[in-house]
């Protein structure tokens, strides 16, 4: 490509591209001239037609489309799972700048860890006056319960993150500390899977330093924290419903921890244990992403449910490592970086590296009158709130533009609540809209680990890009998206695994520990995909004779009604609601186990599920119904190869596998029990052996009409056919008795001695003894085996 032409297509995307008034701009200088860091990747733009950026970008979208990458966004009483909002152009830093944040937040971080140690050990700073008490014993962060407890790793503060913002000057600021419980790591690696999809030729010749030794280290790290050899490291989460639960998952699966709730967890003689459904497994070390006021209804907010009672007393005991520690809230607190600057210099004997964003507490009066004689240039908010995740929240009703004699009186009235701080112009980074690249307002997040070696910054993180020029559309709740962060080396970088080397012995348990919860939503997960699938064999097998005869009140389709009722069918239209309310359950179960669920098979059911939903709104009774049913049942298939081809055989497999088999064996006994009762009309056997996929079956083995006899042999008594209720027995016998603690030494389980049972009673009878009656009993048998598992295993 010519200069001129590449200078053409350059003036092509970044028309109209300039720095905003006052502001600093990332990829351009002041005069418009794009920076030398920036240029490879603005010739890289130029080098691509507008069809082949499209294409790349749509590559990246898909990526994270189908891996199920999504944040949860809380609307007006409700939230919805939003698609995570990618910005394309990600986010150039130099070697050079990124060394200097780190050294900057690393000070910043023994600082927050000093500071944590005082506050909830000798207290000197509040008892000197050199905090005001209101800020600790007010806040609701402050955990008093924890007041002298000292972690057992020797630290408070094991994982951070950090909102930074680049001023005018080109200085950067801190716009807040994330110590609760930081989240974004996770977030990050997927924007750097799609990005890299996006600009893969690019990315490869960049120098673009790697994000997976950060996470081997850190991973590493927490191993090394167990005194335990078996115990386990485990991810807490607040559940399916957090806003950032995907991650909680992502990480789960990335580093191979556990991914538990509060419910997964009990106390027991001072241990913390993990409830599995081998029984009570030690969980010495714990990274929590839920806040500390929830995680221990005992000694912390009574109304939780989703925390441990007994938590804060293991940790006291000296048993469990908190990664971070319980009580970190308070350093988020909104006042303390009034307080900073000065602490910084007494605990660390060193100023800040890198300055807040300005704060005044406005407890005093000095602090009360400097706010009143610069209004317009501070926002006001509440002392000890933690704000929005990038700076401040602008409250309307504590503005600083409200009349003088309004804002004097309200600063009086509240004053020890409240905190001002400066107005942030934030710099512009590039954002790819239309086909044009515009400058939108960037702040970044940036995470550090506390390692083997000391803090250790992840060369990376992800940058907020602004949906709009205005700094408080940065947040994603408010429209904004994520761009990844290349730093940018000055020479080739070393590729890294998260994979242990090989000559490393790996010293992480492989076997057991599925939390009972786990298991139970594996269980219900197989019975959901495999009702699915009952239902839509049936209904499509009604369609299709409904399309033949046209005669809905026919003596056949009549008889299928005791078959539709158990599964609470109606037909007031093509594609039933009880379908679409099975597939939505299946993805309910599969979603709280997205650390043990492939993001294929995830993406496969999320695929089918939106697609029986665009058919209920669509299709027609009989032939149309018949051929979209059709085609959702080849998509199921799709999910039952994923799970059985990629699944590893252990007790997670199982418990699907159960589901599975479990339902299965329910089905078709009712099937049988219908349609080949003596006094089912014509055609019903024809029906069974079609929703029991075995027509061609049964034409190989018999060569004959249907009788009673053949039917009942195929789907009722012959363990080759997978379809068979005789088979379905033989697999459930089967993983039964592989479960922990079915059999021991001979000795049978009462769930393993009711399977054995089903199973002799199964393989004895004949075709002539299997009556309708014994068939419905036999179903309610199968079906008490479904309390039996849960009384035994998920309890």
């Amino acid at each position: 490509m010519s200069d001129e032409i590449a200078a053409a297509k350059l003036d092509d995307i970044m028309q109209g591209y300039r720095p905003l008034p006052g502001v600093r701009d990332e990829m351009v200088d002041a005069e418009g001239n794009i920076r030398p860091l920036w240029a490879g990747l603005a010739q890289h733009l130029t080098s691509l037609s507008q069809e082949k950026l499209s294409e790349n970008l749509a590559r990246a979208d898909r990526y994270l489309l189908d891996s199920g990458v999504f944040y949860r966004q809380y609307g007006t009483g409700e939230s919805r799972e939003r698609a995570w909002p990618l910005s394309h152009i990600p986010m150039l830093l130099s070697e050079a700048d990124w060394i200097d944040i780190g050294k900057a937040l690393m000070q910043r971080a023994d600082l927050l860890e000093a500071l944590m140690a005082d506050l909830y050990g000798a207290n000197t700073l509040v008892a000197s006056g050199r905090l005001p008490p209101e800020i600790v014993a007010g806040n609701p962060d402050w955990q008093r319960p924890l007041v002298g407890i000292k972690p057992r790793s020797g630290h408070f503060l094991h994982f951070l993150a950090f909102e930074l913002g680049r001023g005018p000057d080109g200085k950067w600021w801190v716009l807040a500390d994330r110590t609760q419980a930081p989240s974004g790591a996770g977030y990050a690696l997927e924007n750097r899977v799609a990005t890299t999809r996006a600009f893969s030729d690019f990315y490869a010749k960049a120098n673009v330093y790697r994000l997976a030794e950060f996470f081997r280290d850190f991973r590493d790290t927490l191993m090394n924290m167990r005194t335990d050899k078996d115990s386990r490291v485990a991810i807490l989460t607040p559940g399916t419903l957090n806003e950032t639960y995907f991650e909680h998952a992502y990480i789960a699966r990335y580093l191979g921890f556990t991914l538990l709730e509060g419910g997964d967890l009990v106390v027991s003689n001072g241990r913390l244990m993990m409830r599995t459904v081998q029984g009570l497994l030690p969980a010495e070390v714990i990274w929590r992403r839920l806040d500390s006021n929830y995680a221990d209804p005992l000694e912390l907010n009574p109304v939780s449910r989703i925390g441990t009672p007994g938590l804060v007393s293991a940790l006291r005991s000296g048993n469990v490592s908190m990664v971070n520690a319980l009580g970190t809230g308070i350093l988020e607190t909104r006042a303390l970086m009034a307080f900073l600057p000065q602490l910084s210099l007494e605990l660390t004997g060193q100023p800040l590296a890198m300055p807040n964003i300005a704060t005044w507490w406005c407890g005093d009066v000095a602090t009360q009158a400097a706010v009143l004689a610069n209004p317009n240039k501070l926002i006001l908010g509440d002392a000890l709130s933690t704000g929005l995740s990038f700076g401040p929240e602008v409250d309307p009703t504590l503005t600083t533009d409200m009349p003088h004699e309004e804002l004097a009186h309200l600063i009086a009235r509240k004053g020890s609540t409240l905190v001002a701080q400066e107005t942030v112009t934030l710099s512009t980074a590039p954002a790819l809209e239309n086909g044009r690249l515009i400058p939108r307002p960037m702040a970044l997040r940036v995470f550090l680990a506390r390692t083997a070696t000391g803090w250790q910054i992840m060369p990376g993180g992800f940058a907020r890009i602004g949906a709009t020029d205005d700094p408080s559309a940065i947040a994603m709740q408010k429209g904004g998206t994520a761009a990844d962060v290349w730093v940018v080396g000055d020479h080739e970088v070393t590729d890294f695994s998260i994979i242990r080397a090989p000559h490393i012995t790996d010293q992480r348990s492989l076997t057991g520990g599925l939390p009972a919860r786990a298991a139970d939503n594996l269980f219900w997960l197989g019975r959901y995909i495999e009702r699915s699938e009952s239902i839509i064999r049936l209904i499509r097998a009604y369609h299709s004779r409904l399309a033949e005869t046209g005669n809905e009140g026919g003596q056949l389709l009549a008889s299928l009604k005791p078959l539709m009722q158990q599964f609470g069918i109606k037909l007031d239209q093509p594609i039933p609601q009880q379908l679409l309310n099975c597939l939505g359950s299946a993805l309910n179960s599969a979603g709280a186990v997205r650390d043990r669920f492939s993001p294929d098979a995830w993406s496969a059911l999320q695929d089918i599920d939106r697609s029986a939903r665009r058919m209920a709104q669509r299709v027609s009774p009989g032939d149309d119904a018949a051929s979209a049913l059709s085609a959702l049942l080849r998509k199921l298939a799709g999910i039952s190869g994923l799970v059985h081809e990629n699944m590893y055989r252990f007790t997670g497999w199982r418990f699907l596998s159960i589901g599975r088999l479990h339902e299965r064996a329910m089905n078709i006994s009712g099937v049988l029990a219908v349609l080949a009762d003596p006094d089912a009309p014509e055609g019903g056997l024809d029906i069974s052996i079609e929703i029991g996929d075995s027509v061609l079956t049964h034409r190989r083995r018999f060569n004959v009409s249907t009788t009673r006899d053949t039917v009942v042999e195929l789907l009722a008594l012959d363990p080759l056919n997978p379809r068979a209720l005789r088979h379905q027995i033989d697999r459930l016998r089967e993983q039964i008795d592989n479960l922990p603690g079915a059999n021991k030494n001979g000795a049978l389980s009462p769930l393993a001695r009711s399977v054995l049972r089903l199973h002799a009673e199964i393989a004895t009878a004949d075709a002539a003894s299997l009556t309708s009656e014994l068939l419905w009993n036999l179903r309610g048998r199968i079906a008490i085996l479904s309390d039996e598992i849960t009384t035994t295993y998920f309890h």
